[in-house]
Protein backbone atom coordinates (compact mmCIF):
# COMPACT_ATOMS: atom_id res chain seq x y z
CA UNK A 1 0.00 0.00 0.00
CA UNK A 2 1.35 3.34 -1.04
CA UNK A 3 3.14 5.50 2.11
CA UNK A 4 0.21 8.17 1.62
CA UNK A 5 -2.24 5.73 2.49
CA UNK A 6 -0.85 4.76 6.16
CA UNK A 7 0.01 8.68 6.76
CA UNK A 8 -3.95 9.21 6.55
CA UNK A 9 -4.22 6.20 8.54
CA UNK A 10 -2.77 7.24 11.21
CA UNK A 11 -3.99 10.81 11.27
CA UNK A 12 -7.55 9.52 11.00
CA UNK A 13 -7.49 6.21 13.77
CA UNK A 14 -7.84 8.34 16.63
CA UNK A 15 -10.99 9.81 15.46
CA UNK A 16 -12.05 6.76 14.10
CA UNK A 17 -11.78 5.59 17.62
CA UNK A 18 -14.13 8.40 18.90
CA UNK A 19 -16.21 7.37 16.30
CA UNK A 20 -16.02 11.20 14.19
CA UNK A 21 -15.42 11.23 10.60
CA UNK A 22 -12.33 13.14 9.01
CA UNK A 23 -14.76 15.37 7.45
CA UNK A 24 -16.46 16.51 10.54
CA UNK A 25 -12.88 17.22 12.64
CA UNK A 26 -11.76 19.24 9.30
CA UNK A 27 -14.81 21.72 9.65
CA UNK A 28 -14.72 24.09 12.63
CA UNK A 29 -17.58 23.78 14.96
CA UNK A 30 -18.82 27.30 16.31
CA UNK A 31 -16.30 29.22 14.66
CA UNK A 32 -15.55 32.96 15.94
CA UNK A 33 -15.85 35.95 13.99
CA UNK A 34 -12.86 37.18 15.46
CA UNK A 35 -10.31 37.73 13.20
CA UNK A 36 -6.15 37.47 14.42
CA UNK A 37 -5.13 41.74 14.56
CA UNK A 38 -1.77 43.34 15.19
CA UNK A 39 -0.11 41.71 17.98
CA UNK A 40 -0.59 42.68 22.00
CA UNK A 41 2.53 45.04 23.09
CA UNK A 42 4.59 44.42 25.70
CA UNK A 43 3.24 46.98 27.88
CA UNK A 44 -0.03 46.11 27.40
CA UNK A 45 0.94 41.95 28.37
CA UNK A 46 2.32 44.31 31.85
CA UNK A 47 -1.12 45.49 32.59
CA UNK A 48 -2.87 42.35 31.79
CA UNK A 49 -0.75 40.72 34.22
CA UNK A 50 0.06 42.65 36.93
CA UNK A 51 -4.36 42.78 37.45
CA UNK A 52 -4.54 39.40 37.27
CA UNK A 53 -1.54 39.10 40.01
CA UNK A 54 -3.06 41.34 42.15
CA UNK A 55 -6.20 39.34 42.13
CA UNK A 56 -4.69 36.38 42.42
CA UNK A 57 -3.05 37.98 45.18
CA UNK A 58 -6.46 39.04 47.20
CA UNK A 59 -7.32 35.66 46.69
CA UNK A 60 -4.62 34.04 48.18
CA UNK A 61 -3.59 32.11 44.99
CA UNK A 62 0.14 31.23 43.88
CA UNK A 63 -0.29 30.81 40.14
CA UNK A 64 1.04 31.35 36.79
CA UNK A 65 0.46 33.83 33.74
CA UNK A 66 1.07 33.35 30.16
CA UNK A 67 0.76 36.39 27.26
CA UNK A 68 0.97 35.38 23.50
CA UNK A 69 0.83 37.30 20.87
CA UNK A 70 -1.66 36.74 18.00
CA UNK A 71 1.01 34.76 16.28
CA UNK A 72 1.11 32.60 19.23
CA UNK A 73 4.17 33.25 20.31
CA UNK A 74 4.78 33.98 24.18
CA UNK A 75 4.91 37.54 24.91
CA UNK A 76 5.35 37.29 28.91
CA UNK A 77 5.09 34.60 31.71
CA UNK A 78 5.14 35.16 35.19
CA UNK A 79 5.30 32.61 37.85
CA UNK A 80 4.44 33.69 41.42
CA UNK A 81 6.63 32.26 44.10
CA UNK A 82 5.39 29.15 45.61
CA UNK A 83 3.20 28.21 42.27
CA UNK A 84 3.47 24.77 41.22
CA UNK A 85 5.93 24.16 38.20
CA UNK A 86 3.67 22.11 36.65
CA UNK A 87 1.26 25.78 36.01
CA UNK A 88 3.97 26.77 33.82
CA UNK A 89 2.90 24.38 30.94
CA UNK A 90 -0.55 24.62 31.54
CA UNK A 91 -1.02 28.32 31.60
CA UNK A 92 0.94 28.47 28.29
CA UNK A 93 -1.43 25.67 26.57
CA UNK A 94 -4.43 27.43 27.71
CA UNK A 95 -2.75 30.78 26.67
CA UNK A 96 -2.18 28.56 23.23
CA UNK A 97 -5.62 27.12 23.05
CA UNK A 98 -7.31 30.30 23.47
CA UNK A 99 -5.96 31.99 20.46
CA UNK A 100 -5.46 28.86 18.30
CA UNK A 101 -9.04 27.82 18.55
CA UNK A 102 -10.56 31.51 18.73
CA UNK A 103 -12.47 31.06 21.87
CA UNK A 104 -11.99 30.89 25.92
CA UNK A 105 -10.42 27.43 27.14
CA UNK A 106 -14.55 27.42 28.83
CA UNK A 107 -16.21 27.01 25.54
CA UNK A 108 -14.19 23.83 25.33
CA UNK A 109 -14.75 22.69 28.58
CA UNK A 110 -18.67 23.08 28.03
CA UNK A 111 -18.33 21.67 24.95
CA UNK A 112 -16.58 18.73 25.61
CA UNK A 113 -18.80 17.71 28.56
CA UNK A 114 -21.68 17.54 26.24
CA UNK A 115 -19.64 14.94 24.16
CA UNK A 116 -20.38 13.72 21.10
CA UNK A 117 -18.81 15.28 17.69
CA UNK A 118 -16.93 17.66 21.08
CA UNK A 119 -14.86 14.71 21.74
CA UNK A 120 -12.69 16.00 18.75
CA UNK A 121 -11.21 18.30 20.80
CA UNK A 122 -9.25 15.90 23.49
CA UNK A 123 -7.42 13.96 19.96
CA UNK A 124 -6.17 17.47 19.26
CA UNK A 125 -2.03 17.94 20.27
CA UNK A 126 -1.52 20.26 22.72
CA UNK A 127 -5.12 21.32 23.69
CA UNK A 128 -5.97 22.40 26.86
CA UNK A 129 -9.99 22.21 27.40
CA UNK A 130 -10.48 23.69 31.04
CA UNK A 131 -11.06 27.33 32.22
CA UNK A 132 -8.52 29.64 32.26
CA UNK A 133 -8.09 30.72 28.65
CA UNK A 134 -8.93 33.86 27.44
CA UNK A 135 -8.55 35.91 24.08
CA UNK A 136 -7.17 39.24 24.37
CA UNK A 137 -9.31 41.17 21.92
CA UNK A 138 -8.87 45.64 20.67
CA UNK A 139 -10.63 47.30 18.36
CA UNK A 140 -12.91 43.73 17.32
CA UNK A 141 -9.66 41.87 16.44
CA UNK A 142 -7.90 39.21 18.87
CA UNK A 143 -4.08 40.52 19.74
CA UNK A 144 -3.29 37.86 21.78
CA UNK A 145 -4.47 35.40 24.90
CA UNK A 146 -3.90 35.13 28.89
CA UNK A 147 -3.24 31.41 30.12
CA UNK A 148 -3.97 31.34 34.01
CA UNK A 149 -2.82 28.17 36.23
CA UNK A 150 -2.36 27.77 40.12
CA UNK A 151 -6.17 27.50 41.42
CA UNK A 152 -9.28 25.48 40.30
CA UNK A 153 -10.29 25.96 36.92
CA UNK A 154 -13.19 28.09 37.99
CA UNK A 155 -10.61 30.60 40.26
CA UNK A 156 -8.44 30.42 36.92
CA UNK A 157 -10.84 31.92 35.02
CA UNK A 158 -12.34 34.36 37.29
CA UNK A 159 -8.21 35.93 37.59
CA UNK A 160 -8.04 35.72 34.03
CA UNK A 161 -11.07 38.15 33.42
CA UNK A 162 -9.84 40.49 35.85
CA UNK A 163 -6.52 40.82 33.65
CA UNK A 164 -8.31 41.03 30.16
CA UNK A 165 -10.25 43.44 31.90
CA UNK A 166 -7.24 45.66 32.34
CA UNK A 167 -6.83 46.24 28.67
CA UNK A 168 -10.57 46.45 27.88
CA UNK A 169 -11.82 42.97 27.48
CA UNK A 170 -14.96 41.17 28.89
Amino acid sequence: MPLQFFKRLRAVAPLLVLGISAEAQQTPANPSPLFYGTPITLEAARKVVAAATAEAKKQNLYMVFAVVDSGSNLVLLERADGAQLGSIRIAQAKAHTALDLRRPTKTLQENVAKGGDNLRFLSMPDVITVQGGELLVANGKIIGALGVSGGTSDQDEAVALVGIAAVGGK
